[in-house]
């Protein structure tokens, strides 16, 4: 939580540091199994599900930005497209960054 407060401003000076390369600051997270009953655990939080997991990597990833939107689309074969819409009002900060 402390380093989302200042995290636009964090990737900044790394990208001005590292020559205009694009920075990325992914928290390290924990996964627990479905099985934590038997592991001797009484139960598994919430926050260390799979899609927990995978949605705080997500909003991570889009960090400066919020996500407004998801749509899971699946083809005939069967494979998975997740596409996720970003808030329209932070394109410009994206844009004055760049």
């Amino acid at each position: 939580k402390p380093v989302k407060k200042i995290q636009g401003r964090l990737i900044r000076e790394l990208e001005k540091k590292f020559n205009k390369k694009h920075v990325i600051l992914v928290a390290k997270r924990t996964m627990m199994d479905k099985n934590t009953v038997k592991n001797g655990l009484k139960f598994r939080p919430r926050n260390r599900t799979l899609t927990s997991v995978h949605e705080s990597i997500l909003e991570d990833v889009v960090a400066p930005s919020t996500i407004v939107g998801k749509r899971t689309r699946i083809s005939v074969d069967g494979s998975k497209l997740l596409k996720v819409f970003l808030d329209p009002k932070d394109k410009d900060k994206e844009n004055m960054e760049s």
